[in-house]
């Protein structure tokens, strides 16, 4: 049985009948009465990619839904660091649109997660489909195409089509040929679709990056992606020094 949960946008930010931009009656048309003539709503592409992100995982876990850029964890980030990803949030339509996504990375403890759960509730905010993932919950996701019914390559479409996909603890995974090509088969995708990602790493250097992941998909990586380096200590471990 998948474990896959169902996109919650419209959980978490509104209805799914409703139209967010106040333009339909919430089936993603417009009606021209002089014209009699029925045209798509501008809120159409956004319902038709919700519709086939539908079983991917949206939901933001519970440890983050509460996070704020005004108020901790966040505010004991790195501020550059901070202020960038609260520009690229306040701008999410924007970065979606252009396929642009941000790319955290830095030592455990560091803040990459909180900082790009804050991307991902700003683009299920403004009723943007979002996936979230850590990189061996995916892998394991798409595993599990190969022992049940349902399609690899559906899923890969599904990934593909996706307003914006979170990834989380990439290079995490221990490094096999299948790793390596259905990671890249999945930003490779992205790339040539021109779609958003967020991803995490804890490898800051680049050589030993393109060693854990090849360099060809940090090459995508880079190109698709705003880097934003995240140093100093674990903050977990104030927590428990606390």
């Amino acid at each position: 049985m998948s474990s896959l949960r169902p996109i919650a946008s419209e959980l978490l930010y509104g209805h799914a009948d409703q139209c967010p931009f106040g333009l339909c009656d919430g089936s993603g048309f417009r009606y021209e009465v002089e014209t009699n003539t029925a045209y798509d709503c501008r809120c159409r592409a956004q319902r038709v990619a919700l519709a086939k992100a539908r079983s991917l995982s949206a939901v933001i876990p519970r440890r983050y839904r509460d996070v704020a850029f005004d108020r901790p964890p966040v505010t004991e980030i790195d501020l550059p660091i901070v202020a960038a990803t609260r520009r690229f949030a306040d701008t999410i339509g924007e970065k979606l649109d252009a396929g642009r996504g941000l790319w955290f990375m830095g030592p455990v403890g560091t803040g990459k997660t909180t900082l790009a759960m804050l991307v991902s509730k700003a683009a299920l905010k403004t009723g943007r489909s979002v996936a979230i993932y850590s990189l061996p919950r995916l892998l394991n996701e798409i595993r599990d195409t190969h022992r049940a019914e349902r399609s690899h390559v559906e899923l890969l479409d599904r990934l593909t089509a996706v307003d914006l996909l979170h990834v989380d603890d990439v290079g995490a995974e221990r490094t096999t040929d299948w790793v390596l090509e259905e990671l890249y088969s999945i930003v490779n995708a992205r790339y040539e679709d021109q779609r958003s990602m967020v991803i995490t790493t804890n490898i800051l250097d680049r050589e030993a990056l393109c060693g854990q992941i090849t360099e060809r998909t940090v090459s995508r990586l880079t190109e698709m992606c705003d880097e934003l380096p995240l140093l100093g200590h674990d903050h977990r471990m104030d927590l428990r020094v606390g």
